[in-house]
């Protein structure tokens, strides 16, 4: 479980920071919700980071569901708690300026066992967070994912306005629909409510913090496997090609499109520069690593859970126009990320 004392963290929060004034966000109220989550969670962290070294008095509120867990991610970290579900109405009485809404799981196993929760998550809780804005006055930055593009064909690239289509009765599903929906919602409170929103369609974001404990995402397995010195375990023959993005990039990322970006308006997020079939990437691992392991193939069921159709990347131009370019490359990235682990034993 990493945590913000953590030498890799650490380092971290000064690159986010470096060259750059957030001082938009002080004196903020912000509210982020499903705050331990990896994405959610290191947001905080540079929040935190923020008022230690820049003193923006940036007051910090985290909607969690495991009140223990969240006690132990922010130990070191002056964070407000909101203990509750999200699909339950958001009860806070102080002001808040801003809800990065993250409370939601794109974890292979829930897609199979709790499709339902992933479903609630998007749309009911996309509801109450959307009701406590308008009470608030509150604007909401929205973790969307590219899945929602769904299967596209064609294309090099593929833009904000671009469409494909998604099998409502694949068994994955629940994801990618439920974040379509979660979307609509958002318009449509800005249609007939004027409640601000930035939607940021997220591909493959790993680093510190990422569920290292069979969590069915690619990366994930890997750096599970490199840590505890066991065979990388893959389901597939390693052919399918992906493209990571590491976490400090995408923090920039997001609190760029809150400062810059346009509402009502959505912003692809990826870091396309290097490419990297499934295969290579774990091969990557163990030569970063210098374990002694080894690749296993082992075709099972759960490789069912993921897309099977032909990856396209995402155009990003509508990002970096806002100033925004990945810095962490892949080899650095998978470094820390190994590091961050092997440091909180």
């Amino acid at each position: 479980m990493i945590k913000y004392r953590n030498k890799v963290v650490e380092k971290d929060m000064i690159d986010i920071a470096e060259n750059y004034s957030y001082d938009y966000l002080r004196e903020k109220s912000i509210l982020i919700t499903g705050a331990t989550g990896m994405l959610a969670s290191y947001l905080i962290f540079f929040l935190y980071f923020l008022n230690e070294k820049e003193k923006l008095n940036i007051k910090i509120i985290g909607l969690v569901r495991n009140q223990k867990k969240a006690e132990e991610i922010f130990e070191d970290v002056n964070i407000e708690l909101i203990v509750q579900d999200i699909n339950e109405e958001i009860k806070y009485l102080g002001n808040v300026d801003y809800v990065f809404h993250m409370a939601s799981s794109a974890n292979p196993q829930t897609i199979k066992n709790n499709p339902i929760s992933i479903i609630k998550a998007n749309t009911i809780g996309t509801l109450n967070v959307l009701d406590f804005a308008i009470k608030k006055g509150a604007e909401v930055i929205f973790s969307s994912t590219r899945e929602i593009y769904g299967k596209i064909e064609n294309k090099k690239y593929i833009s904000e306005t671009d469409m494909g289509i998604v099998e409502c009765l694949n068994e994955r599903a629940s994801y990618p629909e439920s974040k379509r929906i979660a979307e609509t919602i958002l318009k449509s409170y800005y249609i007939q409510y004027g409640v601000k929103y930035k939607i940021i369609r997220i591909a493959h974001v790993y680093g510190p913090g990422m569920n290292i404990n069979k969590d069915g995402r690619i990366m994930s397995d890997i750096i599970e496997n490199v840590t505890k010195s066991e065979n990388i375990i893959l389901h597939s023959d390693g052919t399918a090609m992906r493209a990571f993005c590491y976490l400090s990039d995408a923090i920039k990322g997001i609190l760029l499109i809150c400062e810059k970006g346009k509402e009502d308006q959505v912003y692809n997020l990826s870091n396309e520069k290097e490419e990297i079939s499934i295969a290579e990437l774990a091969n990557l691992a163990i030569k970063i690593s210098n374990k002694d392991i080894e690749i296993e193939y082992r075709k099972s069921q759960s490789s069912e859970l993921y897309t099977n159709y032909k990856r396209i990347g995402l155009n990003t131009e509508k990002l970096e126009s806002l100033g925004w370019r990945p810095k962490v490359n892949l080899i650095l990235g998978i470094k820390k990320t190994i590091e961050s682990f092997e440091t909180e034993k």
